[in-house]
């Protein structure tokens, strides 16, 4: 079985290794920039873009099952 850090060290883990994260437990993770968000869009936009969606999911089950 394998050991938790802090074990196999003898203290806590969070001593200044590299891949120790940069915020507390209790924070959440902090916000990443992308290039476009769903929540952003006008609710126009937004069912445009769950029509346009659909449209093509229905488009991919009707061309791969119905024979030409």
């Amino acid at each position: 079985m394998l050991q938790s850090r802090s074990r196999i060290h003898g203290q806590a883990y969070g001593h200044g290794h590299p891949d120790e994260h940069g915020h507390g437990p209790s924070s959440p993770h902090p916000a990443q920039a992308v290039p476009w968000s769903i929540l952003r869009m006008a609710l126009v936009a937004r069912l445009g873009t769950a029509l346009a969606a659909i449209v093509v999911l229905w488009a991919t089950v009707l061309l791969t099952t119905v024979r030409w």
